[in-house]
């Protein structure tokens, strides 16, 4: 039996994914070296982006699993190394496609990614709770989804996601841990447990921006941030930072919540984003005879929107009225939400998750185009 050739070999390593970077090990310039022995053993020298790599052995394993699978293989040996500041600058580089400097790529002409920037006027009426099952439904919908936990003071989504990973760090960009098939970065993973934060204007806008970009968030179709509740320094700096943010207003039925949440919303007019919609969180708590118990009172949601709808001269739908659901509640502190039984897979009994899985549809699969957006050109003369 002939023995493999060098390209077969780099071939069958184009197939090992990076669990981090989701790239092709070979693509990010990993493949340090290629050894064929005459009696078929493969030696491969793999370059690790960081020595204490928590992904090395699923590396090596997807490695040995490609190269042997090749004819005339008789055994893989895979020798880990670290790449040099050099390498590792090449790779930063290919990473943000030539830029030598870190951009927000959410703003470039021809970014496709839709982001919403989920917002309240109150504390507690369920806002991180949407963001996180909004993400995992649309992950499990088969979308690529980041979150920024924007709500620096009040962060939460790295338990309602399941996130107990630190972030690899690679020469100041940030690789962010991946759940239910999500990218999330927030300020609780690179602060002690209960420690507060204590920033100010300045500090909250630098972290927000060192959110978008320097993190490497590769080509995900929707980025949701989990804003504070307000109309502060963080909900000002997002719209600064990414003005062609979509914003999603959550509010309870209850007068006091939803005359904030207009609020809210109204900010758009003086930042010139879009309002995507609103979904009203705690509308009622289902009966076993079927009828609604509204704890909260009702219209709310209705309110909010058709006051919207008014004041901005476009439709702002009303997207979902949920129920209050004990397994919205369950899922957040065991950090798997509710969603991820829906998707496009399995039913579930969670009243609450099927209707969010359905507003992640709408809001997820809307058509991607450049319609509307700069490509930064202009026209030099006409043709006569």
């Amino acid at each position: 039996m002939s023995l493999p050739t060098e390209d077969a070999v780099r071939e069958a390593l184009a197939r090992v994914i990076d669990p981090e970077l989701r790239r092709p090990i070979t693509d990010l310039g990993m493949v340090d070296s290629i050894e064929i022995a005459a009696d078929g053993v493969v030696t491969v020298g793999v370059l690790l982006t960081v020595a204490g790599c928590p992904l090395r052995d699923t590396i090596t394993a997807d490695a040995r699993k490609e190269v042997g699978a090749l004819d005339g293989v008789s055994d893989v040996r895979v020798n880990m190394g670290v790449m040099n500041d050099e390498q590792r600058a090449e790779l930063r580089t290919r990473l943000r496609g030539g830029a030598a400097e870190p951009v927000i790529p959410f703003t470039k002409p021809d970014n496709l990614t839709r982001v919403y920037a989920v917002t309240s006027g109150k504390g507690g009426v369920g806002k991180s709770s949407v963001t996180a099952n909004l993400a995992a439904a649309m992950a499990s919908q088969g979308l690529n989804v980041g979150v920024v936990d924007a709500d620096i003071y009040g962060f939460s989504i790295p338990r309602m996601l399941g996130v107990d990973q630190v972030p690899t760090q690679l020469d100041g960009m940030i690789i962010p841990p991946i759940a239910h098939g999500v990218k999330v970065i927030s300020i609780g993973m690179f602060v002690e447990e209960k420690q507060p934060v204590v920033w100010r204007g300045p500090m909250l806008h630098r972290a927000v921006q060192q959110f978008l970009s320097d993190v490497f968030w590769g080509d995900v179709d929707v980025l949701l941030l989990d804003l504070p509740p307000g109309t502060g320094d963080v909900t000002i700096s997002v719209a600064q930072l990414l003005p062609d943010a979509e914003i999603l207003v959550v509010t309870t039925p209850q007068t006091a919540a939803a005359e904030v949440a207009e609020r809210t919303g109204l900010i758009a007019s003086q930042t010139h984003q879009k309002v995507a919609g609103v979904i009203e969180n705690m509308s009622y708590l289902p009966q076993p005879d079927g009828s609604r118990l509204e704890i909260f009172g009702s219209g709310g949601g209705q309110a909010v929107s058709e006051s919207l709808t008014t004041a901005l001269g476009y439709e702002v739908p009303l997207l979902a009225q949920l129920p209050l659901d004990i397994k919205l509640r369950e899922g957040a502190d065991v950090g798997i939400p509710a969603t991820i039984a829906v998707g496009d897979g399995p039913a579930t009994d969670s009243p609450a998750a099927l209707q969010l899985a359905g507003v992640a549809r709408r809001l997820g699969h809307r058509a991607r185009g450049l319609s509307g957006k700069s490509l930064g050109i202009s026209p030099v003369g006409a043709v006569g």
